[in-house]
């Protein structure tokens, strides 16, 4: 059976759940419905009905975007990673660029991004990154993918799990949630900033940070969406 084209099938709404699963993926591997229905704030019956739907896209060479089991989970193919990455990027690039060239806040550019995203021109990237001198994190600190699909190195240390008294820098911050990027912003935690865990409480409780020259409780979602590298 012939497949209908990428043009298509590929919507806006198809764009976010690929990209939603690649973030997922970054960390947990195999993707759950739960875990997408929890990040996107959908029903999982409205998840799973749209997992069924990715399976069945199909390229020129017959590649479904995704690998989907009821029971397994969701994992992106060679192909829903291609597109994925695409997103990203125009994301990532326009984040920088609102930032830099506009002047909005964190929270503003991934606002703006997210709508942006979907339907700027291959031509407008280019030259938004060209402007930029070939970037290649986003203001959040996020890799941004080059036009072949390579991903820059970043970190996946996570603060909610790096050893105790030890000191870091943050590389990058979770672009999840709005609200949060807004508190990061409003902290200073910020990609570059110094810092060292001091204390972490059982059963995912705070944890307590040095920085800046100050003490200071953060709970574990905020250090979940903080990742670090060491300080030699």
């Amino acid at each position: 059976m012939k497949s209908e084209s990428e043009e298509h099938k590929i919507t806006e709404s198809v764009q976010d759940y690929l990209k939603t699963i690649y973030k997922l993926q970054e960390s947990e591997g195999t993707v759950s419905t739960t875990q997408i229905a929890n990040e996107l704030g959908f029903t999982g019956a409205s998840v799973t009905g749209m997992l069924k739907r990715l399976a069945e896209i199909r390229d020129e060479n017959d590649n479904p975007l995704v690998d989907y089991n009821s029971y397994k989970g969701v994992r992106l193919t060679s192909f829903g990673t291609r597109v994925a990455l695409n997103v990203l990027r125009n994301h990532r690039l326009l984040e920088l660029f609102l930032k830099e060239s506009l002047g909005f806040s964190l929270a503003k550019v991934h606002t703006e991004a997210d709508e942006l995203e979907h339907y700027i021109s291959e031509d407008f990237v280019e030259k938004i990154d060209s402007i930029l001198g070939n970037p290649s994190y986003s203001p959040l600190g996020n890799p941004i993918p080059n036009k072949d699909g390579e991903v820059p190195k970043s970190s996946k240390l996570s603060l909610a799990v790096a050893e105790l008294n030890r000191k870091y820098v943050v590389q990058r911050i979770s672009d999840h949630n709005n609200e949060m990027i807004a508190y990061f912003e409003e902290k200073g935690f910020l990609p570059g900033l110094h810092l060292t865990p001091l204390s972490r409480a059982p059963f995912n409780g705070p944890i307590s940070i040095l920085y800046n020259g100050k003490e200071e409780i953060i709970g574990h979602e905020i250090a979940k969406n903080m990742f670090v590298d060491e300080i030699e």
